[in-house]
This record gives C-alpha cells, structure tokens and sequence, in this order.
C-alpha cells in the first residue's frame, strides 16, 4: 500500500511536541534519529549473520529507521533488498523466498493496518513450517492506548500464528543497548528456525520507535562507509527479549524410536504426504527412503506433493486416488507415514481400514499430524536419523511382500494405462526427433483438466520447480498425474490451503531457485493481481500457467451443484466468475502472454515463455464439463484383480 498521510505514517507532526514527544528541532533530536538508525543496523546486521540474506521492504515512515538500514545493508552487499507497495504481497513474497531456500526471510513494515495484512502469510508459514521473520515499526509506549492516530494493538495482530513475540523497549529502540538488541534478533532466529520445542515458523518482532526517525545525509554517508557491525557475543541469554506465543502441541520427545512395531519383514505400506522440510535435508530423505525401501520391498503411495513421483531409484504408486474401496489384497497391516497426511480422502479410508500398527515421521515438526487418530506413534527428527538408527540388518524382501509390492504395481500400471486411454492421451516417443506431445481429449475444444495436469507432468523440463496453487491444480494433480513423469521439485502452500498471494509465493520461488513455473487457476491469480509488479524487480525466471475456467471451478464437485433449475444462484454465490482480461492485466504490467490452444502450440509457446523473464500462457477450460469428467473417472476407474 502507497504511503498516506491516514494509514501509512504520512502525517510528520504525529508524536511531536503537542503529544508529549521531543521536539524535532530541539536539542538532541538529530542525536536520537541517528540512535534509531544505529539501532536498527544492529538488529538486522545480527539477522543477517544468523542467515537472514533475503529482506522484504514495504514503504512507511514510522519503519524509516530500519529501511534506510536495510539500504545500507545492501550497499554493503551483506543482503538482498526487494521492495513492495502492499505488505500482503511482500509477506508472501518472502514466504516463497524461504520456502525455496530453507532459511528465514524476513519482511519490514510500518505500524498500523499493514501488520495485519501480514497475517494471510503468517498463517500459511505457520502451518507449513517456514521461516520468516515479520518486522514492524510501532510508535513508542507513551503513545499506546491514548487515541493517537495510528496506534493500534499491532502486537496482537500475528500473536496466534507466530513462534514468539519479539518487542523492543517501549521508550523505543534507540533506548536499548546493542547488546540487548543482539539477544533480541539471536532470539528470534532460533525461533523462526525451529529452535526447541520447533518446529520452524513465523517470528514478529514489534520495535517501537521514539521520533525524530529520519537521520540526516551526514549521518547516512557516514554509516554508509562504516564497516558493518559484527556481533560479539552468539548466546541469547535474556529471557525477556521475546515471548513465546500461541503453544505448540507436540506428538512426543525425539527419542530415539526405533521400528516402533514395524517389521520390515512383513508386508507393509509406505504413505508419503506433502514434502515440508527444509531443502538442505531432501538428498538425506530420498537416499533413506531408497534403502528403506531396498530393505523392505514396500510400496510408496506417494502424494503429488511429496517431490516424489519420478524421483530416479524409487518405485512409487500414484494412482492410489482412483479407488474408491482399495480390495483386501492391497492393503497392509503396517504403515509407515511421512509428513502431513495427504489431501486424497480415499487414501484416507485406505489407512483407517490398514489398522493401527502406523509410524508417523515428519521433518521436525513435533505437532500431531495426524487427524485420522489412527496413527498412535509420530516421531519428528526426520526420515533420514530415523533409518540411520535402526540397527544394521542384512534383511531383503520377504515373499509376502514382494507379493503385495507386485499387487500395487500391477494396479498402478493398469490403472494407469487406463488413464491414458479414458483422457485420449499417448506417450511421447522419446526416440521420434521432432514429435510433438501426446494428444488430449477433445482435439479443438477447450482444454480438459485432469488430461492437461497429466500432459504437464510428463512434458514440462526435468527438475524445473514447479508452483502449484489451491484449489482444481493442487487436486488435479494429485489425482491425475502419473508417477513416470520425470522428478522436480514441487511447492505448494497446503498449510492453510488458501489462495492468499499465489503470484507472489511463485515470484518467490523464482527468485531463490532462478527459475521456476507456476500451476494456477483464475481466481487465484486475481486474487494477487499485485504479484504482477514483482516483474520489474525479478532476478528468477517464472511462467505461469493459468487454467481459466471462469471462475471457481472446485465449487462445481460441492454437493449442491450448479443446477439452472435450482433455488441457488450457484454462479453469483460460489462460482463468481469475473470479467477480467488475464492477458490484458499482464500486458498492463509488462507482462506477455499467449493462449495456446493446441498441445503442439503448448508445447511452442511453453519453450518461448520458459526464455523470458516472466510470462503468461492462458490455457481456457469448462469447468462444468470438467466437474462431471472427475466424477466420471472415479466412478469407471477399474478395480484391480489379485493376481491369479
């Protein structure tokens, strides 16, 4: 949001002698508005020693003191600066920063409403686990609670969400000695990184600042050419420098667990769900997963969030989605679970019906996980130290579950090849120079959903990240996409599961990985139609895909339908449809974009937009049409045979 003299620190007199406050010109006020700036260069010189190399700047005047440190930070080249006019948008920004990379990224703010924009991504880091640190400029004590404009209870606005409150001193920063402001940041990086109890997640940090905030060009020349400020002491010993906030409920100690009840010489299952740890730890994850499944021949259920499907050494099951009532000889007495549970309800029947010899593992987090209530054991230092402190054993598969690993294979490939045949769609031959990609149903109609989230799986470049939003794509893709496809890293944003600031988690992505694509549908776009500004300042590339089927397509499976003849105007109270141009509100930001309308134009337009910067490509559906598709595929999926 634009600086304004009512909602965005505008007004130069508020806090001044009329309120009680030090005079602007009187003695000491340049000395306090260089104090502010040396405070704030301190804090974030310390973040940016913990690992804070990625900052999020929203304009203000009450957060003046910390944007013209970060400006020096970056002249020093100690960070990198992005900016934004509207805080959502900056949030979210630095939630897909942190994603990608695994460390804290923080995000500054003035005081007033644009905390409580924040909250959106807040949330979403909260229950995805992801560290970001939220930083926002506050007036001083003396002005709480006395009708002073832009004084609000901000330091209420994220408490249910965040690890801890950081606050500073309520006379301001300026006031606090370094070596407190020190303690503070230290403090709220072990938070945001998952620091015990864990797991890792959003920090909000409330700095009161005391007018005059602005230091003048002297002071700045001369900060600008000090060396930066290197933190002397690395413990965090004061207790009073953050509070924690909303408890985390955890699953048990991280003990050493052992099999838990599992034996790896019976038939079992392996459910892998939605990937939430840190990037730095997904090589250690897939090696112990190979041996596991080495050491065990069980089956991996993997979810299409998992990063799992098509990884090169793993055998996986993805059609698991198309059976309604998975038969007996497919199902197991033993469960491994990794991570959150996956989104598939049926997969959830499937567990409920495998019974209570489950181990639930996640990726340092030590919340419960598992709603079901049919998981009795979770443990959260990850899959990696799990494997790693079994006792050695020279075991291979048993014959029983061999038999049962062959029963899902046979299923999966059956089902499968189903697919292919019910969605009109062939594979591509490799070894043909110059084919183009396999067919899709309807030649010349709009395109199919679930045919369009299994082309992609299988045609868009090995390893390229890839977005996925909420909503259709994120179920699409679940349930669609086969496991030959080849691997990449997939993100998405499943915590919350909303569609708050889908464009610019992706322009996050991009940023930290360099390039990436994003998988979204219209109004989830629209929804942060902000996120188009990102362009002139990305250094990653992004394409976007855009699956516009005219407004909110996952309301037609709502049970109420979207009868003409009903009593409910479906269209205006859930589907909303929206008489936006999506090419036209690129083009208005510099953005390009084309329409396919053809797999061999798809396949065309994908490579020219994969070379820009950022780039649409507007692929239009039926929603209707594609609603009654999904419930077709489910009700004529074949159930698999034992074999004979």
């Amino acid at each position: 949001m634009a600086p304004d003299a009512g909602t965005r620190d505008g007004d130069p007199q508020d806090g001044g002698p009329a309120q009680g406050g030090p005079a602007h010109g009187g003695p000491g006020a340049d000395g306090l508005a260089a104090a502010n700036l040396r405070s704030a260069l301190t804090l974030l010189a310390t973040l940016v020693a913990g690992g804070v190399n990625h900052l999020v700047l929203a304009p203000g005047s009450r957060s003046g003191p910390l944007a013209a440190a970060a400006g020096l930070l970056e002249r020093r080249r100690d960070l990198s600066l992005h900016t934004a006019i509207d805080e959502r948008s900056a949030a979210f920004f630095a939630l897909g920063l942190a994603r990608a990379s695994g460390r804290p990224a923080a995000v500054i703010t003035t005081s007033g409403t644009a905390v409580a924009n924040l909250l959106p991504a807040v949330v979403e880091a909260d229950y995805g686990a992801i560290p970001l640190l939220l930083i926002t400029a506050d007036r001083p004590g003396r002005l709480k609670h006395c009708g002073a404009n832009q004084t609000v209870n901000q330091e209420r606005f994220l408490l249910a969400s965040v690890r801890c409150l950081g606050q500073g001193d309520p006379a301001g920063l300026a006031a606090m000695e370094p070596d407190s402001l020190q303690q503070l940041a230290r403090r709220a990086l072990v938070a945001a990184t998952g620091g015990s109890p864990g797991p890792a997640g959003p920090v909000h940090l409330n700095l009161p600042f005391e007018e005059p905030l602005h230091a003048g060009a002297e002071v700045l020349e001369a900060e600008a050419g000090a060396p930066s400020a290197a933190p002397t002491s690395p413990a965090a010993t004061s207790p009073a420098a953050t509070s924690p906030a909303a408890a985390v409920p955890e699953a048990g100690s991280l003990e050493p667990i052992g099999l838990a009840g599992l034996d790896p010489r019976q038939p079992g299952l392996v459910v892998a769900g939605p990937w939430r740890g840190r990037p730095q730890a997904w090589p250690g994850f897939v090696a112990a997963l190979r041996r596991w499944q080495q050491l065990c021949g069980w089956p991996v259920l993997a979810d299409g969030l998992s990063g799992l499907r098509g990884v090169a050494g793993l055998t996986t099951v993805a059609a698991y989605d198309l059976l309604e009532a998975p038969p007996a000889h497919l199902l197991a007495g033993q469960v491994l679970r990794l991570g959150p549970l996956p989104a598939s309800r049926r997969l959830h029947q499937l567990l409920q019906r495998c019974g209570g010899r489950q181990l639930l593992i996640s990726e340092g987090d030590p919340r419960r996980l598992d709603p079901l209530g049919c998981c009795p054991q979770q443990w959260w230092g990850g899959l990696q130290a799990w494997v790693e402190q079994l006792p050695p054993a020279a075991l291979e598969p048993s014959p029983a579950s061999r038999r049962l690993a062959d029963a899902w294979w046979r299923a999966e490939r059956d089902l499968q090849v189903w697919l292919d045949h019910e969605l009109n769609l062939r594979r591509k031959d490799p070894a043909a120079a110059g084919s183009g990609p396999g067919g899709l149903e309807g030649a010349g109609a709009p395109w199919s959903e679930p045919a369009l989230a299994r082309h992609l799986a299988r045609e868009l470049p090995a390893e390229l990240p890839l977005v996925i939003a909420n909503s259709s794509p994120v179920r699409d893709w679940e349930s669609f996409t086969p496991a030959d496809g080849p691997g990449r890293p997939i993100h998405s944003f499943r915590g919350a599961s909303g569609i708050d600031g889908t464009l610019s988690l992706a322009c996050g992505v991009a940023e930290t990985l360099g390039q990436a694509v994003l998988l979204s549908g219209d109004l989830a776009l629209l929804h942060d139609s902000n996120g188009w500004l990102w362009h002139r300042q990305l250094g990653g590339r992004l394409t976007v895909l855009l699956i516009d089927n005219g407004g909110g397509g996952i309301f037609e499976q709502l049970p109420i339908g979207a009868r003409g003849d009903g009593p409910l105007d479906f269209e205006r109270l859930f589907a909303m449809p929206q008489a936006v141009d999506p090419l036209a509100l690129a083009a208005a930001h510099g953005v390009p974009g084309r329409a396919p309308a053809s797999p061999a134009a798809l396949e065309r337009d994908l490579a020219w937009a994969l070379e820009l910067p950022m780039a649409l490509l507007l692929l239009r559906t039926d929603r209707r049409r594609d609603a009654e598709r999904r419930r077709q595929l489910r009700r004529m999926a074949p159930v698999p045979a034992p074999a004979p």
